[in-house]
């Protein structure tokens, strides 16, 4: 009997450890709900060998705009893959409600909208768009110039580049890198064709 018991105190710190990996500071302008949700599903022997998601024209892996804003529909929408945060920020004067979701503690998706999801915003280099679009892509691979398909993000996303996917109606590449001129300015096609692909934005 003496040798069941550190198997057990075993098994309840991998636990714990495991509950406690989706802990990340909140960014800027947001906070925490403390009823946090935790993914058990992530835990699955099945979901230890990387995302299968996919950003295509319906939405991004199961989740599309009749997506109910809940943690139950998101979760199963991404099929288990990461671990759920909500928060709140405020947007021009307004409080809204997100979700996050996690891999490993880093933010890997930002999921945004009222009673229904509006929009995902994508970080996860193991996810790639219907066209092959994937995080670190550089902006020559899509685009020879920004005109008519770019212009200056918004946002926390104000310092990068949005375009249009080709042929979408949904999608969007959010392009970042350096580049030192005025503020509120397009950079150069010269300097954003060594730009990459930092943000995959699906849209209802």
């Amino acid at each position: 009997m003496k040798s069941v018991y550190p198997a057990l105190m075993t098994a309840a710190l991998l636990l714990t450890g495991c509950a406690s990996s989706g802990s990340s500071a909140p960014s800027e302008g947001s906070w925490w709900n403390p009823f946090a949700k935790v993914s058990w599903s992530s835990l699955s022997p099945l979901n230890w060998f990387g995302s299968s998601l996919e950003v295509n024209e319906q939405g991004v892996g199961a989740i599309n705009g009749s997506t109910a804003m809940n943690a139950s529909a998101i979760d199963k929408g991404l099929d288990g893959h990461y671990t759920l945060r909500q928060g709140m920020r405020t947007s021009d004067g307004n409080v809204v409600s997100f979700w996050q979701a996690l891999d490993d503690g880093k933010v890997k998706l930002v999921i945004n909208g009222k009673s229904n999801v509006t929009s995902v915003e994508v970080m996860d280099e193991a996810v790639a768009s219907s066209d092959g679009a994937k995080i670190g892509s550089k902006f020559s691979e899509r685009y020879s110039k920004a005109f008519g398909a770019c212009e200056k993000a918004a946002g926390l996303d104000s310092s990068a580049v949005e375009c249009k996917a080709p042929g979408s109606q949904h999608i969007s590449y959010v392009y970042s890198g350096d580049w030192h001129g005025p503020e509120g300015l397009m950079p150069s096609d010269d300097t954003l064709k060594n730009w990459t692909l930092s943000k995959i934005i699906w849209r209802s």
